[in-house]
């Protein structure tokens, strides 16, 4: 077992880094990377690019990898305790494994590997909240064009496709009045909002496409007649053409659905990134299956709903595929990671290495 790194993940989960609040964090990895020999800065944005030179190979094309340094909430104060070889939090909050496991097992990758190609490191800022870091990455600090993003939970799949990601900001515009003395007087905005949400299909529409609600918001007092109303949905397909059409579709039974009551909405949509795929057979799918069986592990090609930073690679032409970390329920606060898994992602990693050098 690796202490070194085990001890180093625990300290990173330590320092606070929800999405937006990463300095700190990127700061403390500037000094980790030119520790291990590597030129290290943050691009206008504030995402860390480093580079570390080829160790005992010469002549091969970099290596990119990346993971990312924000954490979602609840994640300030996070306390980890480690008890039989699993490491949890110990309190209301997660515990920052996504993807702090990732970038853990790949600063010990990068000491310990004894042949490396030359490797570039992307570590970007608010992934959870949008993809924001990699879409405002500075591409020009970057010339590899394959790669791996250590970003997938299990061990036993490599992500090689992602969907496109449509949001859908909705703000119902009604008219105030007293709830007990004239409410036939006021256009009740939450109510609105309510029918137009009633008559979306929501959830997991087909295995490629989702959509869903996740907030809403509306009302100052509970006697008053609530003037305006906004909620939060999404949808997304592995195929763009469904998600754009799902998207459309959405944003006009909105719109009509709130107008029947006599409001307005105001529908904004944006298509934060595209379904892309890369080949089962590529050079980093095939690469990455050969390093697993390195750590014991015969994993599958897969597609997943969710998206990651690997979409925003994928579309600037760097072929990446994403690998595991070993982090299991993330996004909760029973998120937790077995050391083993760590083990194995690490021994993933210095293979992944190994390979690209060949």
């Amino acid at each position: 077992m690796s202490d070194k790194m085990v001890n180093q993940f625990m300290e990173m989960v330590r320092i606070d880094s929800e999405s937006g609040n990463e300095e700190k964090f990127i700061n403390y990895l500037l000094n980790e990377f030119e520790k291990i020999g590597a030129a290290a800065e943050k691009d206008n944005y504030g995402n860390l690019i480093a580079k570390l030179p080829a160790k005992s190979c010469e002549g091969k094309e970099p290596v990119l990898l990346s993971c990312h340094a924000d954490t979602v909430k609840p994640g300030v104060g996070i306390e980890p305790v480690l008890e039989n070889g699993i490491i949890k939090s110990k309190g209301m909050t997660i515990l920052g494994a996504d993807d702090k496991a990732g970038i853990a097992e790949m600063l010990e990758a990068l000491r310990i590997a004894e042949v490396r190609p030359p490797v570039e490191i992307a570590i970007s800022r608010q992934e959870e909240v949008g993809l924001l870091g990699v879409k405002n990455l500075d591409f020009g600090k970057i010339t590899a064009k394959k790669g791996f993003l250590l970003d997938n939970d299990t061990l036993e799949t490599i992500v090689i496709g992602g969907p496109s990601y449509f949001t859908i900001d909705v703000a119902v515009i009604g008219k105030a009045a007293h709830a007990g003395m004239e409410p036939e007087k006021g256009i009740n905005a939450i109510q609105a909002a309510a029918a137009a949400i009633a008559n979306l299909k929501l959830g997991r529409l087909d295995e490629e496409t989702t959509a869903n609600v996740g907030v809403i918001e509306g009302g100052l007092i509970r006697n008053g007649i609530p003037e305006s109303a906004t909620f939060l949905a999404e949808c997304r397909s592995l195929v763009h053409s469904k998600a754009q059409a799902l998207a459309d579709e959405m944003k006009k039974i909105i719109i009509n659905e709130v107008e029947t009551y006599g409001a307005k909405a105001e529908v904004k949509v944006e298509n934060l990134c595209k379904a892309v795929d890369i080949p089962e057979n590529s050079w980093t799918v095939e690469t990455a299956k050969k390093a697993l069986k390195e750590a014991g592990i015969d994993a599958a090609a897969t597609f997943i709903t969710g998206f990651t930073d690997a979409s925003i690679y994928n579309n600037h032409g760097i072929e990446m595929a994403v690998v595991g970390i070993g982090a299991r329920l993330e996004h909760s606060r029973e998120e937790h990671i077995y050391i083993k898994d760590m083990q194995k992602a690490l021994t993933m990693i210095v293979e992944l290495l190994r390979l690209s050098a060949e």
